[in-house]
């Protein structure tokens, strides 16, 4: 028996992604068009990086979760044996 899990459809982990990620770049948009000129470095940087970090959290622990989803689905419940018994 293999303990391998099963590979990431990434393809459909793209597409779970990418709401998240449209939000992310209209995040980092909105703190560099909104910042000052002369303060634009300054007034942007930190809100532009936390988007980025809750960005690249959400992609880990999304990732993690389709992972051990697939997993889980690889392997049929424990109660069915198929002796008809409970």
């Amino acid at each position: 028996m293999s303990d391998a899990l099963p590979k990431l459809d990434r393809a459909k982990l793209r597409q779970q992604l990418l709401a998240e990620f449209e939000r992310v770049v209209e995040e980092v948009a909105d703190a560099v068009d909104d910042a000052p000129a002369g303060r634009l470095i300054r007034d942007s940087e930190e809100k532009a990086r936390d988007a980025l970090d809750r960005f690249r959290q959400v992609v880990y622990e999304q990732t993690m979760q389709t992972k051990v989803n697939a997993a889980e689905a690889a392997f049929p419940p424990s109660g069915q044996c198929g002796d008809g018994q409970t």
